[in-house]
C-alpha cells in the first residue's frame, strides 16, 4: 500500500513538472512572438545549439555535471533541515587551494598531486561548511544569514589571494593564479568540449548520493530528523551529529565541483570560475524537491537550456529567453499542488464521462 502511494505522489510530481515545462515555453513561445521571433525557429535554434555537436553535447553534459553535484550537496542539508546556502564559497575555496596544491608540488607525479588536491578541496569545503553547521546545530543561529556571509567572505578572500600572493606573474590576468602543469589537467571526453573525465567521479558521487539516501539506514535517520527533528531525537537518533556530518559533506562536495573546474576546464583559478554555478543548483534542487533522481534529471535540462541559449544568440535571438524560461519553471512549479490539483480535475471530469457515457450505453441495450 505504502509503494503503491509512494508511486502515486511521484507520478504526480512529474506530472505536475512536466506540465510546469510545457506551460513555461508556452508563456516563452508568447514571448518571442510579442518580441517578433518564430519560436519554433527559436527552440530549434536552441535544440540544435545543444547537440549540433559533439563539443556542444560535450559542454552541456560538463555543465550538467557541476549543477548535478552542487544540486545533490543541497539535497543533502534540506534532507536533515538545514539549508546549505554556502556552497558557491565552499566552491571558491576548493577551487583556489586545489589550484595552489598543485603548484606547490609542480613536476611531482600526477598519480599524487591529483587526489591530494581533491581531498585538500574537499577539506576546505568541509571545514567551510562546518562553520554555520556548528552555529546552527549549537546556539541556533539561522544557517541561511550565516552561510549567505560567509559566501562574501570566501569571495573576497579568493580575490585578495588570486591578486596578491598567489597571483600569476602576468599581469594582463588581474585576479589569477599560475596556470597548472599540464600533466594535471583532467583528459578531454570529447575534443574542444568542456568534458573531462571528472564525469566519471562525478557519476561515482551521484550514485553513492543516491544509495545512501534512499537504500540505506542512515539516509532513513536523515529523513526523519529533517521532517521531525524533535521525534527522532527522542528516538535516539543523534541528530546533532547527522546535521553536521551531512553539511561537512555538502561543503567537501562542492569544494570537490572547484576543484574539477580548475582541473578540468579553467586550468587555473580566476574570479570568474563559477559564475554562481550554485545558486543555479539551489533552484534545480528545489524545483526536484530536494529527490536526487529528478536532481540529476533537472541538471540535464537545464543545461541543455543553458547550453542551447548559445544557439538562439546565433539567429539573433537574446539568450535571456533561458533566464525567462527558467524563471516561469520555477514560477509554475512553486504552484506545484495547484496544478496537480487543475489536472487531477481535468482528469476526473473525463473519467466521470466516460463512466456516465457507458452508463447510458448499457441503458439502451
Amino acid at each position: 500500500m505504502k509503494e503503491k502511494t509512494s508511486l502515486l505522489i511521484r507520478f504526480r510530481y512529474l506530472l505536475s513538472l512536466v506540465v510546469s515545462v510545457l506551460l513555461a515555453f508556452g508563456i516563452g513561445a508568447i514571448i518571442l512572438a510579442a518580441s517578433g521571433f518564430d519560436p519554433i525557429r527559436a527552440y530549434g535554434a536552441m535544440l540544435s545549439g545543444a547537440f549540433d555537436s559533439w563539443r556542444h553535447v560535450g559542454d552541456f553534459l560538463e555543465y550538467a555535471m557541476v549543477l548535478c553535484i552542487c544540486g545533490l550537496a543541497c539535497v543533502l542539508g534540506a534532507r536533515v533541515g538545514i539549508f546549505n546556502v554556502g556552497g558557491e564559497g565552499q566552491l571558491l575555496l576548493g577551487a583556489i587551494f586545489a589550484c595552489q596544491i598543485g603548484i606547490w608540488l609542480n613536476g611531482i607525479s600526477a598519480w599524487i598531486v591529483i587526489p591530494l588536491a581533491a581531498l585538500g578541496a574537499m577539506a576546505v569545503g568541509a571545514a567551510y561548511a562546518f562553520i554555520p553547521g556548528f552555529l546552527k546545530v549549537k546556539v541556533q543561529v539561522n544557517e541561511v544569514i550565516t552561510t549567505i556571509m560567509l559566501n562574501t567572505i570566501a569571495a573576497f578572500l579568493c580575490q585578495y589571494l588570486a591578486k596578491g600572493p598567489w597571483k600569476n606573474a602576468n599581469k594582463n590576468l588581474v585576479a589569477a593564479t599560475e596556470s597548472l602543469n599540464a600533466n594535471y589537467w583532467f583528459g578531454k571526453l570529447i575534443p574542444r568540449s568542456n568534458l573531462t573525465t571528472a564525469v566519471f567521479a562525478a557519476a561515482i558521487i551521484a550514485f553513492l548520493v543516491w544509495y545512501v539516501m534512499e537504500k540505506t539506514s542512515k539516509g532513513f535517520e536523515m529523513k526523519i530528523t529533517g521532517q521531525n527533528p524533535r521525534f527522532a531525537f527522542f528516538s535516539g537518533i543523534k541528530t546533532d551529529r547527522i546535521v553536521l556530518v551531512c553539511m561537512l559533506i555538502s561543503g567537501a562536495m562542492c569544494g570537490l565541483v572547484g576543484m574539477f573546474r580548475v582541473y578540468g576546464v579553467e586550468h587555473l583559478y580566476k574570479s570568474s570560475i563559477s559564475n554562481d554555478y550554485y545558486f543555479e543548483a539551489i533552484m534545480v534542487a528545489m524545483i526536484a524537491s530536494y529527490q536526487p533522481v529528478a536532481v540529476i534529471l533537472l541538471s540535464l535540462f537545464f543545461a541543455v537550456l543553458k547550453i542551447g541559449a548559445q544557439g538562439m544568440e546565433l539567429i539573433g535571438i537574446p539568450s535571456q529567453i533561458y533566464l525567462i524560461l527558467q524563471t516561469v519553471i520555477i514560477f509554475f512549479m512553486a504552484a506545484e499542488s495547484g496544478i496537480t490539483a487543475s489536472v487531477e480535475a481535468i482528469l476526473q471530469r473525463r473519467r466521470a464521462r466516460l463512466a456516465a457515457r457507458k452508463r447510458q450505453e448499457e441503458a439502451a441495450v
